[in-house]
């Protein structure tokens, strides 16, 4: 199969040569091996995050939502339409903490939304969780 024919990444990472990654070679490791791949860190994470929110994948959004503020369920909008990711900013904030800004793009109902966000992450017993957010 030729690069072409590889679906991109949700997330929208891309190689060394702006190339974008493949969902096999990128969020798909963590998403569909979460007991044995974890995040390395808060950024990929929360990029695993946004393509499980694509795929309308409930069952790694809560395994990643730090228990302290997982909703009890998750439902998706039909009318929703991921447009895309960037990610502004990463930083580290402590040993087992850190933060990732981003903005996602959607449209819902044929409206354009630009979602913003400096969300904050923790790392318990070697996993990264997601635990809440500031929007912009």
């Amino acid at each position: 199969m030729g690069q072409a024919m590889v679906a991109a990444c949700p997330c929208g990472r891309v190689d060394g040569k702006a190339r974008p990654l493949s969902y096999a070679a990128c969020c798909e490791r963590f998403i569909a091996h979460f007991d044995t791949t974890p995040a390395p860190d808060a950024e990929h994470l929360m990029r695993s995050r946004y393509s499980a929110f694509v795929r309308e994948n409930a069952d790694y959004l809560q395994a990643t939502w730090h228990a302290s503020q997982r909703p009890a369920t998750l439902e998706f909008d039909a009318a929703t339409r991921w447009l895309g990711l960037s990610v502004k900013d990463f930083q580290v904030t402590g040993e087992d903490r850190a933060e990732v800004e981003f903005v996602a793009r959607y449209r819902i109902a044929g409206r354009a939304v630009r979602l913003h966000e400096r969300s904050r992450f923790v790392r318990e017993g070697g996993r990264w969780f997601y635990v809440d957010g500031d929007q912009f």
